[in-house]
């Protein structure tokens, strides 16, 4: 079993596994998970959504069906998480939209900062495999 982080260097939820698959376990988060109080509730996700489950890759251990257990993530991977989804892409649109706008009209330059999306997130989606294992997220058994 793992060790338990500091609170400090990482969001910790706690939830129950709610299933079992071949390649990964979903842990259904407990509805009382501090979202309120939390500084990152605009950016994790975690608190918009309504069935409050996360997908995590198998991970070490033997777990069973409604086992309780703490879900852990790295604030550090919270950081580059926010840059890949949102800053990379504005500072790209940004730079192509002054860029294209020195070259082609105005309304031609708006469009090619929005097309240039396309090859980005496809080639996020090609990457997806490094994104996994980069953004690990940990299950750790309570005590």
């Amino acid at each position: 079993m793992e060790q338990r982080p500091e609170s400090t260097n990482a969001f910790i939820h706690s939830g129950t596994i709610s299933e079992i698959r071949d390649s990964s376990i979903v842990v259904a988060l407990d509805e009382d998970v501090h979202c309120e109080s939390c500084r990152a509730k605009a950016v994790c996700g975690v608190s918009r959504t309504a069935g409050k489950e996360i997908e995590v890759p198998f991970t070490k251990g033997d777990f069973e069906l409604r086992e309780p257990v703490e879900v852990v993530l790295r604030k550090d991977l919270g950081h580059k998480a926010v840059f890949w989804a949102y800053i990379f892409p504005f500072l790209l649109m940004l730079l192509t939209l002054l860029t294209a706008s020195l070259f082609f009209s105005e309304w031609l330059a708006g469009l090619l900062s929005l097309l240039v999306l396309i090859p980005y997130y496809l080639t996020v989606y090609g990457l997806r495999n490094y994104f996994e294992r980069t953004f690990r997220i940990s299950v750790l058994r309570t005590s």
